[in-house]
């Protein structure tokens, strides 16, 4: 096969829809800017507070609520135009960055004030979060639905290049308040490229409109996913892996200045070698064009296996390098993920599935936050990183052996 070939099907859904490219081109300045902010912020309570437990809290504020209202938004999401409904997420993003960053220029910010604000921007994330993973497929279609989950995740992967490499020039510089100051400005090239899409365009869906109770709805969506044993298996393994493997947003700021004794700047290289890497799982996965278990598993093993390497690693060029193959394991083993659920869920279900996703990504993170802040107070980052990557290879025998068993059984079915 070519590599002209190759770089078409890599990058078809951008060729074939117009308002997925608007939507890919606003998301290319926001998720930079949120990514900066997402450094700067982590690196602000290191310096307010010296605590890697204040870390863990942080993300205990910007995840709690989802662990609390996530399973609902979804219900939320299935009952309205999610292209609106995305629209006053990101103002709502807009005006809490921009406070943020008056705050942080004040020279005045307390880590209550920055916790605070965490907060908001979680309550926001339990809407914006199922409406957006389920509003891909309107923009291009089911047939193309994994190429476009893909290159959302190739996009969301490039931001953790940029946007740390630019915040970790910036704080050493002029301070975090700047970076969310471009944070708050960034979000409005993602309005605009939603108000210019052409409705008419959008792939139809059909919507739930018979339940009127959102408690009911998230029930049914819960149902559904744990009776259909793939969702079931492809969601407890991202269970498990999110709280307990997935905490780079509070590792990485104490790997950085308790493991490598380094600053800012070292801080925003080993978040863009991250992602890099990931960029690179990101677009292998596009070029697939479609959901492969196979994929997902090795994805998930080899991003378990590097957490143990990166471990007793105390250089920063080393653990930058494993840092690049970790972050491009993780992003093959979570577009696979998202793929496989979207496309094994009814449209109506869509945003609750999602939810649920969502849920198990982001709303164990207050949990698995703290968790890793106590291992990291506890042992170091050695610590935190040798528990991350066993309990991680753990879930992947326990993937393989359901993906094995499902498998066999539609041998049987299929002989019979």
């Amino acid at each position: 096969m070519s590599v002209a070939s190759v770089s078409r099907r890599t990058f078809s859904s951008l060729r074939h829809h117009r308002n997925y490219r608007l939507y890919f081109y606003g998301q290319v300045v926001s998720l930079s800017g949120t990514w900066m902010q997402n450094v700067a912020q982590a690196w602000f309570i290191v310096v307010l507070t010296h605590s890697p437990v204040a870390v863990g809290l942080l993300a205990a504020c910007q995840f709690g609520p989802y662990m609390l209202f996530g399973l609902f938004g979804g219900a939320f999401a299935d009952r309205i135009d999610q292209r609106r409904l995305m629209i006053a997420t990101q103002s709502a993003f807009t005006l809490s960055a921009a406070t943020l960053a008056g705050l942080a220029l004040s020279g005045h910010a307390a880590a209550w004030e920055v916790f605070l604000i965490a907060g908001i921007n979680g309550m926001v994330m339990v809407f914006d979060t199922p409406a957006r993973q389920a509003f891909t497929v309107q923009m291009v279609g089911r047939d193309e639905l994994p190429n476009a989950i893909a290159l959302n995740s190739s996009l969301f992967n490039a931001s953790r290049i940029v946007g740390p490499a630019i915040a970790g020039a910036l704080i050493a510089v002029a301070g975090v308040g700047i970076c969310f100051l471009l944070n708050s400005i960034s979000y409005l090239a993602l309005i605009g490229a939603l108000l210019l899409m052409r409705t008419s365009e959008l792939h139809p869906v059909s919507r739930d409109t018979k339940v009127q109770n959102v408690l009911r709805g998230a029930a049914e969506g819960i149902r559904f996913a744990w009776q259909t044993p793939l969702l079931r298996t492809v969601l407890l393994m991202m269970l498990l892996i999110s709280t307990i493997g997935i905490n780079f947003n509070v590792l990485l700021p104490v790997l950085t200045s308790e493991t490598l004794h380094a600053g800012p700047e070292v801080f925003g290289i080993i978040s863009a070698a991250f992602g890099a890497g990931a960029l690179g799982g990101a677009l292998l996965s596009a070029s697939l064009g479609r959901a492969s278990a196979g994929a997902l598993l090795v994805g998930a093993a080899v991003f378990s296996a590097a957490q143990l390497v990166l471990a007793p690693l105390h250089t920063a060029w080393a653990a930058a390098l494993v840092l690049v193959v970790l972050g491009f394991a993780f992003s093959l083993y979570s577009s696979q993920s998202n793929a496989s659920l979207q496309l094994n869920t009814p449209d109506r279900l869509r945003g609750r599935v999602m939810g649920i996703y969502g849920y198990v990504f982001f709303g164990t993170a207050p949990l698995g936050g703290l968790l890793a802040g106590w291992l990291a107070q506890t042992g170091g980052t050695e610590l935190a990183f040798i528990v991350a990557g066993g309990v991680s290879l753990l879930t992947v025998v326990y993937g393989y052996l359901g993906i094995h068993r499902m498998i066999a059984r539609r041998h049987i079915h299929s002989a019979a």
